[in-house]
């Protein structure tokens, strides 16, 4: 093998030639983070550790990979899934000691905002929807309905509060008093992630934890995001016009993925419906 003297780059062939000639091409891995969070049904699964675990844990796994990427686009969803994955991120990026950075696209909100912050950096959009850290627990009431149509709801527990929020039955101050507290648990939790993650990045002076959400701009200047750009041109600024970027997560059919299912099962398709309708109301209390 030719040698140089005194660190000397090799010249002609051998300068092309990887880990020979000149410093390697820098390598940011990347993992897709896009959707509600959360089991979504029958028809449609969100985004849960289950199934997000496999492109975590390969990027982490890249040969020599320099940086890894989150591209997030979500509106939120369960806090547990989201508390999962976000963990399990930062477990690997420890352990294999590689920065995180997280690209927030049309919306990083509640849930999405808390995978956002297992990144050591965010960067956003100006128009991004950011932030929502908050807690929300939505239903409908039918007792007049069922009473019109002349159903009797029949319901026997072992345990008074076996039943609570009942959507046929009358709602009670004591089961709202209930949901109240475990709302107010995991409000504690979702902020105690953002304030440690965060940390003195956050405006003092701002209140940002009341379930409010921003745009990527706004979120810049009251520390919820260090920066303002897209996943290409804030690497190229980073490492320079020879970044490499590598994916890992393979693409569905087009067909399968707008309907979150096999297209062509109809045992599942109205569920697949029920839960694509689902999906919208997470994004409408975003603006989206």
């Amino acid at each position: 093998m030719t040698k140089t003297k005194n660190h000397e780059k090799p010249k002609g062939f051998l300068a092309k030639v990887p880990f020979i000639g000149g410093r390697k091409k820098p390598l940011v891995g990347i993992i897709r983070l896009e959707g509600v969070i959360g089991q979504a049904g029958v028809g449609r699964r969100g985004m849960t550790l289950e199934n997000t675990a496999p492109a975590i844990e390969r990027a982490f796994s890249f040969r020599k990979v320099d940086m890894v990427a989150l591209e997030i686009n979500s509106p939120g969803g369960s806090p547990v899934q989201s508390d999962l994955i976000a963990s399990r991120i930062r477990d690997l990026a420890e352990e294999k000691k590689v920065p995180v950075v997280a690209f927030c696209e049309d919306a990083a909100a509640s849930g999405g905002y808390w995978l956002a912050c297992a990144a050591d950096e965010i960067y956003a959009m100006p128009g991004s929807i950011v932030g929502s850290i908050g807690v929300v627990s939505s239903g409908f009431g039918f007792v007049e309905a069922i009473d019109k149509l002349g159903i009797e709801r029949r319901v026997h527990t072992a345990g008074k509060e076996k039943a609570i929020l009942d959507p046929f039955r009358p709602e009670k101050p004591a089961d709202v008093k209930i949901l109240k507290r475990i709302q107010a648990d995991l409000h504690d939790q979702f902020t105690s992630w953002v304030s440690d993650r965060r940390g003195e990045r956050l405006d003092d002076d701002a209140d940002l934890f009341t379930g409010a959400f921003w745009t990527g701009r706004e979120a810049k200047k009251l520390g919820l995001v260090d920066g303002l750009g897209d996943r290409r041109g804030i690497m190229r600024e980073r490492f320079g016009d020879k970044v490499r970027f590598k994916g890992t997560v393979r693409r569905e059919p087009r067909l399968r993925k707008l309907l979150g299912m096999d297209a062509f099962d109809p045992g599942v398709l109205g569920d697949a419906v029920l839960d694509r309708l689902e999906e919208r109301t997470h994004w409408q209390r975003v603006g989206l």
